[in-house]
C-alpha cells in the first residue's frame, strides 16, 4: 500500500490540472525559443533596425544635426532592446497560436467559429495600428516638433529617449486598433448589447480623445491621430457585432 492509500488522500482528481500546467510550461517555452531564434537571427542586424525605425525623425532634422547617446552603454542596448522588441512583435503570430491552441480545447465549436477569424482579425489589427503609427503619425509628429522648436535650440535627440518613444506610441496604436474586437467580444459574450451601445456614441467619442490624451505624448497631433481612428474603428465594431448573435449562457 501507497503513502497516499494509506493516508486516504486521492491524487486521481489532480492530474487534469498537472498536464494543464504542463501544457502550459511546454507552450511558454516555444514562446520563450521562438522569440530567442527570431532574436538571434536579427541581431546582426540590430542596427540597421534602428536606423530603420530612426528615420521618421531624422528626416525633419536639421541639416548636420545628429541624434546623440547620453549614455555610455545607449549606443550598444539601445539597438538590442528594439531588436528584442521586433523579435517579440515578429513572434507574436506563433506566440498567439499557442495560446489559441491551450484554451482551443475548452471551447464549443459554435465559441471557435467565432473565436477563430477573431484571433487572426486580432493580430491583424495589430500589425496595422502600428504601421499607421510609423507611416502617418509619426512624419506628422516629428515634423511638428522639429519646426517648433526655440530659436538658438539645436535637435539632437537622445537614442534610448526616441526608443521608448516611439515604443509607447507603436503599443498606443497596435492595441487602440484592436477596439473592433473588443466590441465584438463584449457583445458576443451578452456583456453588452450593440444598439444600446451604439447611443453611447458621443460618450464613446469623448473617451477616445481622454484614451488618446492618456495614451500619447502631450502634443495634439498624436492625442487627435489616435482618438479619431478609435472612433472609427468602434463604429466598424458596432457594425460587426450585430452581425453576430449572442453566445448562449
Amino acid at each position: 500500500m501507497t503513502d497516499s492509500d494509506s493516508s486516504g488522500a486521492e491524487p486521481l482528481p489532480q492530474q487534469p490540472l498537472i498536464a494543464h500546467l504542463l501544457e502550459l510550461r511546454d507552450r511558454l517555452l516555444r514562446s520563450v525559443i521562438a522569440v530567442l531564434i527570431i532574436f538571434i537571427a536579427l541581431f546582426a542586424f540590430a542596427n540597421d533596425l534602428y536606423q530603420y525605425i530612426s528615420a521618421p525623425l531624422r528626416a525633419f532634422m536639421p541639416a548636420g544635426s545628429n541624434m546623440i547617446a547620453t549614455e555610455v552603454a545607449s549606443p550598444f542596448f539601445t539597438p538590442f532592446k528594439l531588436t528584442l522588441v521586433v523579435s517579440v512583435f515578429t513572434a507574436m503570430p506563433y506566440l498567439l497560436y499557442q495560446l489559441w491552441a491551450f484554451v482551443a480545447p475548452g471551447l464549443y465549436r459554435e465559441e471557435k467559429r467565432i473565436a477563430l477569424p477573431l484571433f487572426f482579425s486580432s493580430i491583424a489589427l495589430f500589425y496595422a495600428g502600428m504601421a499607421f503609427a510609423y507611416y502617418v503619425v509619426f512624419p506628422l509628429v516629428f515634423m511638428f516638433f522639429t519646426n517648433t522648436a526655440p530659436e538658438g535650440v539645436s535637435i539632437m535627440t537622445d537614442i534610448r529617449s526616441y526608443l521608448d518613444f516611439v515604443l509607447k506610441l507603436f503599443f498606443a496604436f497596435g492595441l487602440a486598433f484592436e477596439i473592433p474586437i473588443a466590441v465584438v467580444i463584449l457583445s458576443w459574450v451578452g456583456a453588452v448589447d450593440p444598439s444600446q451601445l451604439g447611443k453611447k456614441r458621443p460618450y464613446v467619442f469623448v473617451g477616445c480623445f481622454v484614451v488618446g490624451m492618456l495614451l500619447t505624448p502631450p502634443d495634439v497631433i498624436s492625442q487627435v491621430l489616435l482618438a479619431v481612428p478609435m472612433w472609427l474603428l468602434f463604429e466598424v465594431g458596432l457594425v460587426f457585432a450585430r452581425l453576430i448573435k449572442p453566445r448562449a449562457n
